[in-house]
């Protein structure tokens, strides 16, 4: 490992900057110690940095670089405000696997499945921390938590240590005392990742407001994992009760996932000129289907597309996609979604608005123009200081079809994208109290907000639950009784009496998520499944009526049933992007385990009058009926046309 230690002074003995020291120490290192690897024939990193054209008010800065940086494809800040990196060092391919086949798509099927860290085969991907211990900007001090990866992909911090996707597995390495070394070998938390494109694998580990672990899973791989078959979509896992899902099926090569302010998930994707896909709870996506294969649910009859992007810019892959929700930018950058342009080499802003019960998309405009061919952003993540920080894998080659192209590994940068002489922060909210923490659930800075809700999570104090609920009920803005009510549920403070009553709290963001923890729960209570029915039947937001469609398909037919007989009957969603096909799929999980409810309660004639029963319900009913083809079903479609 090529380590550059802490400098405690900003000059060498000869009186050289730190800068210009750092820059010989690093071009020496690489021509003494990688003497194999070709010399980068790009701009070297204070150059590339310096051709950048931010907007006014603006500038980037180097933060980590060549030789300490190579091939980075994601990066996450921990508690301590210190940037952790994925050195993806292994790319293409596995090492110590055979190829036993390649398609034309250059999906691989090996030899074996290897063994997980550290027994299967040492490959040379590394995770990679990356402090700036002077306080000037710029990361001086590096070393690995873990070295000898073999195709590492995504990483992030909770419970007590760090989870690591390595496919075909989901790691966790447990660091109880944070001293950046593991204390044991890593728990394997998931295994049946697809491994057959190191281009489309499991990554963008990211938690969720609610307390589960999320990631993408890319195009041209395939994953089986506990009875799931799936190639690209949306999984999660949770930490505490080892469930696993798929969260939403389909859309395309995604790199990057995160949560808007009301906790949306959005997912950047290859298909321009889409910008990404809005993950909604039980969707379908489109997805290339001659390439990648079919959605695995034959009776879905139907998908959702990707996010359209008004002015699309760039070329048709978005990676890394943030809101910023910072303390330094304009206001004009707050809430809006930063993603790097891997095709255009460049960071884009882009503007994401509600339309119903989804969102559409426009492009703001160009936060960093790279002017360099080689620049290939990979990532992008907000900082403690809210600066955005985007790492840039660097190389003349983007295209990926051969698996024995020739890739340049000697390069690797992460920039710093800031307002003008903004001054870099030093944190740490490890060790701040439960109270501290809860305070900043109200910051407007989202990474602090992010950390002390992952930190409480962590930390699971029954005592705190009191003061939580009482934010919750507190006349304030959304997004802190929402912040409330995630670390609560996190926290396993979420009770069944409670739930009820915040049913029906004022705010439409905080009765919608909890619909979604009811849903979570796949079977509930007798008086939540009544209250539920009735939202359904007066609940004046769509977007609380989307995740009662989504909710309805979790839970048991008794009430799920009847959530859909009741939107369906009010006839005020059929122009809705989202929600008629949300109905049919909850319809659709039901229709045929409990038939006879679903004929009584789909026969009647508020819903039979409907136009979107007629519309786009009735039809997928008789065609999924159809294809059962029992004489039960066969018995329903009579009745049906009848």
């Amino acid at each position: 490992m090529i380590t550059c230690h802490p400098l405690s002074d900003r000059t060498g003995g000869f009186g050289l900057s730190k800068h210009i020291f750092l820059t010989w120490t690093k071009t020496l290192a690489l021509v003494l110690l990688i003497p194999s690897y070709v010399t980068a024939q790009g701009y070297g990193p204070e150059v590339a940095a310096s051709k950048m054209t931010v907007p006014e008010g603006f500038e980037v800065k180097l933060f980590a670089s060549e030789p300490e940086i190579r091939q980075p494809v994601a990066m996450e800040f921990d508690h301590r405000g210190r940037l952790w990196v994925i050195q993806y060092l292994q790319y293409p391919n596995p090492a110590g696997l055979e190829r036993v086949e390649v398609d034309r798509w250059s999906r691989t099927t090996y030899d074996r499945v290897p063994e997980p860290p550290p027994k299967g085969p040492r490959g040379a991907d590394r995770i990679t921390i990356c402090e700036d211990t002077d306080g000037d900007g710029v990361a001086d001090s590096f070393k690995d938590f873990v070295d000898g990866l073999n195709l590492a992909s995504g990483l992030a911090f909770g419970h007590g240590g760090v989870f690591v996707l390595q496919v075909p597995y989901l790691l966790f390495y447990p660091d109880k005392n944070h001293d950046d070394i593991p204390d044991s070998d890593p728990e394997v938390c998931l295994t049946g990742f697809g491994m057959q494109d190191a281009h489309s694998v499991a990554n963008s580990l990211t938690f969720g407001p609610d307390g589960w672990l999320y990631g993408n899973q890319g195009s041209t791989v395939t994953a089986h994992i506990r009875g799931i078959e799936f190639q690209q979509g949306v999984w999660r896992y949770h930490p505490v009760t080892k469930e696993f899902e798929l969260f939403c099926e389909g859309g395309g090569n995604m790199w990057g996932l995160d949560f808007n302010e009301w906790g949306d998930l959005f997912s950047s994707t290859n298909v321009g000129p889409a910008l990404c896909l809005h993950g909604v709870q039980g969707g379908y996506y489109w997805k290339s289907f001659g390439k990648h294969g079919d959605l695995h649910n034959p009776y879905a009859y139907g998908y959702f597309d990707h996010m359209k992007e008004a002015n699309y810019v760039g070329g048709h892959v978005t990676v890394g996609g943030s809101f910023y929700r910072g303390p330094s930018f304009p206001e004009e950058y707050i809430g809006k979604y930063i993603g790097g342009n891997l095709l255009s080499h460049d960071v884009y802003w882009h503007v994401i608005e509600p339309i119903g019960s989804t969102y559409q998309a426009r492009h703001g405009g160009e936060l960093a123009v790279s002017n360099d061919a080689w620049c290939a952003p990979t990532d992008v993540t907000i900082g403690p200081d809210g600066a955005v920080y985007f790492s840039d894998w660097n190389d003349q080659r983007t295209a990926h079809p051969d698996p024995d192209a020739d890739w340049d590994r000697t390069n690797g940068r992460v920039y710093r994208i800031q307002v003008k002489d903004a001054v870099p922060v030093s944190v740490d909210l490890s060790e701040k109290s439960n109270n501290e923490l809860i305070d900043l659930l109200g910051s407007q800075n989202q990474w602090m907000v992010r950390h002390a809700r992952s930190i409480l999570t962590e930390r699971r104090d029954p005592s705190i639950q009191s003061t939580l609920k009482e934010m919750i009920g507190r006349p304030s803005d959304s997004n802190t009784q929402l912040e409330a009510l995630w670390t609560l549920y996190s926290c396993g403070g979420m009770t069944d009496d409670l739930a009820d009553s915040l049913l029906l709290h004022l705010k439409p963001e905080v009765r919608r998520w909890v619909v979604h923890f009811l849903g979570d729960a796949r079977e509930v209570p007798q008086s939540s499944g009544e209250r539920l029915v009735q939202m359904a039947r007066t609940e004046a937001d769509v977007r609380v009526r989307s995740q009662l469609a989504s909710t309805a398909k979790r839970i048991q037919s008794e009430f799920g049933l009847r959530i859909v007989k009741e939107i369906v009957a009010r006839d005020e969603d059929g122009g809705d992007p989202h929600v008629p096909l949300l109905i049919w799929w909850a319809l659709e999980a039901h229709s045929v385990s409990s038939q006879h409810l679903a004929m009584e309660l789909l026969t009647q004639e508020d819903v039979w009058n409907s136009s979107l029963f007629q519309k786009e319900i009735l039809p997928r009913l008789m065609r999924r009926y159809a294809a059962e083809g029992t004489e039960e079903t066969d018995e329903a479609c009579f009745a049906l046309l009848n």
